[in-house]
């Protein structure tokens, strides 16, 4: 794929994301300056206010699965500040967008460092994360199963305006 085309699919990503939130009675905004958030997110009944990194790819059929690859910085993930940040991955499967796979900063950093989930790349400066969906919808990534981070809005419980 192209770099301009990557460039087309991430900012598509970033919507579909902010869309799902906003569908849960969410608020979003992208900041001016991204310095590693790509999306803030606040229930604005109660100010609660979180942090997401999104990451966007496309899967790829590989024997009755279907993979997609994310690189993630490891600085990143290992800089944990007072409000985490939440991994949102985003997944463009035959021209149709699936569930997003949400995963909380320290959760993702547990499974890289206790469970050696995902690969570091050449330079050792990125996380290689190549998550596999088998045809029966189980998640794995490095045969850690992570089905439960599925659609995982449990952060962002809808706001009781909203419902």
């Amino acid at each position: 794929m192209s770099k301009k085309k990557d460039l087309y699919l991430g900012k598509a990503g970033h919507l579909y994301a902010m869309a799902e939130f906003l569908m849960k009675g969410w608020n979003v905004a992208i900041p001016e300056v991204d310095t590693g958030d790509d999306i803030f997110v606040v229930e604005d009944d109660n100010n609660t206010f979180r942090r997401v990194q999104v990451k966007t790819a496309t899967a790829k059929l590989k024997s009755n699965n279907y993979q997609v690859q994310y690189n993630l910085p490891i600085t990143q993930l290992k800089n944990i500040s007072n409000v985490l940040l939440h991994y949102i991955f985003v997944i463009r499967y035959n021209d149709d967008w699936q569930k997003l796979v949400i995963i909380k900063q320290d959760t993702l950093l547990d499974y890289y460092e206790n469970q050696n989930l995902g690969s570091k790349s050449k330079d050792g400066k990125k996380l290689i994360l190549t998550f596999i969906f088998s045809s029966n919808g189980i998640l794995t990534c490095s045969k850690i199963n992570l089905s439960n981070h599925i659609a995982d809005f449990a952060d962002f419980p809808t706001p009781t305006f909203f419902k």
